[in-house]
């Protein structure tokens, strides 16, 4: 350890490991450390034993009746892959998923509206036949979504007066004159945002963007727009921690964080182990390694629920997501409920996992999520679980220090996708290159 490195990089959750793989591929010698005696840190995917110890204590066990502990890989983080999404796209470019990586789709997409649990619609065709609005609002919808996805910045033809790059929705949804129902499900379970602030503080043109990945996700594989790994997301930082080793990355699991050493200008210049310096004048960690630099952003509950039957009214389905939206639960967030099963081997034979989760509120958050749990019932057993969430409050490039974002209460991964780009861009001072194709395996 005793060493000079170009990068050290601290914690394996994904954002890190993805980070490490992208940076050792590039040239970079890259020491990759973790203070757990496991990979993933808060996007690890743990057995039923590891999860009761963590959530519950080392003196609960569990009960027979759940089957067996190695039988499980349950996830800290609820979140499925946009199947055209950003993390898919660097999946492909590095060329991990040739590491034993196997993904499934996710059977269903749907939006908790009216006391019930409906299949999100996208397409016009799919408003037309869709329960979630009346006769005149479908045609209002339809003429809505024809709109956003023809617009093109450069056809002023396709503008209808609008400038998207500047307007935002909350005008084109009045000119349009679709209701409430209508801006819930575009805006909630298609475009994904997680309140309503989006409609009049972004331009439209993201929201379309965001729109037009979740249709072109839904395209690739037809019933929904969600991919997820086979044996839970621990899978992911666990390939591209490989990634990094096989370019000549150094991984030390277990090894305890003692001291971060600057030097007269506060600039980092090594960190400290056990004795050990290893010296470097980048370091990219979690929040948890750098409290001083993060500021608190918010709090995010996750509810771990083991079911022994699918969510009703989901069509049996393996796996699904469900959005509810903010204004069906009077809350100022919406609430995610995210399913998988003994399909995507994370649980034994005839066992579902789902995970509800939420930006936290109020001093009771476990309420906060009760509308979520009540559609999961009977449930055979749960973990409840707080934590803080945390962004750096500056960006590294004076300290040498790069701090990732903490993951956020949605079921996607487009936000850390979009820290990874950032934290990469921000160390090597290019742009992304999305077009650089995967390094073949004779160059390893």
């Amino acid at each position: 350890m005793n060493e000079e490195y170009d990068v050290i990089v601290l914690g394996t959750g994904l954002t890190e490991c993805v980070i490490s793989g992208l940076l050792s591929v590039s040239g970079k010698k890259v020491l990759h450390m973790d203070r757990n005696p496991y990979y993933g840190g808060e996007s690890a995917s743990l057995n039923l034993e590891q999860i009761f110890e963590k959530l519950k204590g080392k003196d609960q066990k569990p009960s027979e009746s759940l089957g067996r502990s190695r039988d499980y890989n349950i996830d800290l983080i609820p979140k499925f892959l946009m199947a055209n999404g950003k993390l898919v796209k660097i999946l492909r470019m590095t060329g991990v998923t040739r590491y034993n990586m196997e993904f499934a789709l996710v059977e269903g997409s749907f939006v908790f509206h009216g006391k019930q649990i409906q299949k999100v619609p996208v397409t016009p065709t799919e408003v037309a036949t869709s329960p979630l609005l009346g006769f005149f609002e479908k045609l209002k919808a339809k003429k809505l979504l024809s709109y956003l996805y023809d617009y093109d910045v450069n056809n002023p033809k396709t503008h209808q007066g609008f400038d998207c790059r500047k307007d935002t929705m909350d005008k084109i949804y009045k000119y349009f004159g679709v209701s409430e129902d209508t801006t819930d499900f575009l805006g909630h379970a298609v475009a994904l945002y997680t309140d309503d602030s989006y409609m009049s503080t972004v331009p439209a043109l993201e929201v379309i963007e965001r729109m037009r990945l979740y249709e072109e996700s839904l395209n690739m594989y037809g019933k929904s727009p969600y991919v997820y790994p086979l044996y839970g997301l621990g899978e992911l930082p666990q390939v591209f921690a490989r990634l990094c080793a096989v370019y000549g990355g150094t991984y030390m699991l277990n090894k305890p964080v003692d001291k971060i050493h600057y030097d007269e200008n506060g600039h980092i210049v090594g960190v400290e182990s056990e004795g050990e310096i290893a010296k470097a004048k980048m370091v990219v960690g979690d929040p948890s390694y750098f409290p001083e630099k993060v500021r608190k952003t918010g709090k995010v509950i996750r509810v771990i629920c083991i079911l022994s039957h699918p969510v009703k009214n989901t069509g049996d389905a393996k796996s699904a997501q469900i959005i509810i939206p903010q204004k069906q639960a009077n809350r100022k967030h919406d609430i995610y409920v995210c399913v998988t099963s003994f399909t995507h081997h994370v649980a034994p034979q005839g066992k579902y996992i789902a995970i509800v989760s939420t930006t936290v509120e109020t001093d009771t958050p476990e309420k906060e999520v009760q509308l979520g749990l009540n559609l999961l019932e009977p449930i055979d057993e749960k973990f409840v679980y707080t934590l803080d969430t945390y962004e750096p409050l500056e960006d590294g490039k004076k300290d040498g220090v790069f701090i990732s974002k903490s993951y956020d209460a949605t079921t996607h991964f487009e936000s850390c996708a979009n820290d990874v780009v950032d934290i990469y861009e921000r160390i090597t001072n290019e742009p992304f290159d999305w077009n650089k194709k995967p390094p073949q395996p004779s160059e390893e």
